[in-house]
């Protein structure tokens, strides 16, 4: 048997292959000192223990393939932040039942699926490092097996009974759907706005945020106020995140994330350090954005993701983008005053600086 425990993948399948068995390190580690993850992860580590050991349970078929595929993009997944926001949340609503580790790994079914998903429209080959799925087995077997984790999800929606937890997954599912859409449209696109480029972000990154934070509040039974500053919580959260993210891709700390340097670019995407760039440019900088962008005329893509950069950097859109997301982080912070003060409420405040401190 394979189980995922807070410090990575063990156990095999019978049929399941070697994916299932790599490990996945969700602990950070500093050299002995305690981050804002290790503070959450000693929080909720015996629930998060037991999100791992449903994902693993659910992630079975008796299709081969699908245990494979699934087991492979989840081993080299990140540090289960969503699910994890959703074990502190309840926490920090006082929750003492089991409904909330179950929510958490349906949380985490959506997460996965859509990064299916996203590397098959993105035509990624890397994720986190390694071999995408739809590197190793093809974007057909990557769209069928990011379609069984959502019918997973929805499945434990399903068995949790409860309708409101159903609407508030269900929702945060469609409005992601159209997030990706619209960032597909907003692609090589140097008309996008900064209102456009927003909306989007809040849809493909930020709505499940928002949802994995409400569900805690909703699980132990807390009056709509809790709930709303909880998803305002998780909402402006995710935004900061992503402003991250963004941010990222065109810093020398991609390389450390087991990323590439200029992806976004390289793709087209219109992220706020480009719109920003562009609307500060002169004629022929606006013309350098339009080529590269909306023609993806790049002869010589390396130099012109260096211009890129130095036009970014001397207008300041890539400093001025992190400072967007301490505004946000500031916003999610100032979410939680409505909660009593304790371990959770620090811990759920030490993730916003997580998750911004990522530029550094």
């Amino acid at each position: 048997m394979l189980r995922l425990t807070p410090g990575g993948v063990r156990r095999h399948h019978q049929g399941s292959g070697k994916a299932l068995a790599n490990v996945v390190n969700h602990e950070k580690q500093r050299e002995g000192r305690e981050d804002a993850l290790d503070v959450l992860l000693t929080l909720v580590g015996g629930d998060l223990k037991r999100v791992n050991e449903i994902i693993v349970e659910r992630m079975h078929s008796p299709i081969a393939l699908i245990p494979q595929l699934a087991g492979h993009i989840i081993a080299a997944g990140g540090k289960r932040l969503r699910p994890l926001l959703t074990l502190a949340s309840a926490r920090l609503c006082g929750y003492e039942g089991e409904r909330h580790a179950q929510l958490a790994a349906c949380v985490e079914f959506i997460h996965t699926a859509t990064l299916l998903h996203d590397d098959v429209v993105d035509e990624s080959l890397l994720r986190r490092g390694r071999d995408s799925a739809n590197a190793l087995w093809g974007n057909k077997a990557s769209v069928l097996v990011g379609d069984f984790l959502f019918s997973r999800s929805f499945e434990l929606m399903v068995e949790d009974g409860v309708l409101k937890v159903l609407g508030i997954l269900s929702h945060a599912s469609r409005v992601i759907a159209e997030g990706e859409v619209a960032q597909l449209i907003t692609a090589n696109d140097m008309a996008t706005t900064e209102a456009q480029y927003l909306e989007v972000i809040r849809g493909k990154t930020a709505q499940l945020f928002a949802a994995a934070c409400r569900i805690g509040a909703v699980v132990a039974e807390r009056p709509e106020a809790e709930e709303e500053a909880l998803d305002t919580y998780g909402m402006t959260l995710g935004i900061a995140f992503q402003l991250v993210d963004d941010y990222l891709d065109y810093s020398a700390r991609q390389q450390d994330l087991g990323k590439t340097v200029g992806d976004d670019f390289m793709d087209g995407k219109i992220t706020l350090p480009v719109i920003l760039a562009y609307q500060r440019g002169t004629d022929d900088e606006r013309a350098f954005w339009r080529r590269c962008m909306e023609a993806q005329d790049m002869a010589e893509p390396e130099k012109d993701l260096a211009k890129a950069i130095e036009l970014m950097t001397r207008y300041g859109t890539l400093a001025e983008t992190v400072e967007r997301a301490r505004h946000y982080g500031e916003r999610a912070r100032s979410a939680l005053d409505i909660f009593a003060d304790g371990p959770a409420k620090a811990a759920l405040a030490g993730i916003v600086d997580f998750c911004i401190e990522r530029a550094r």
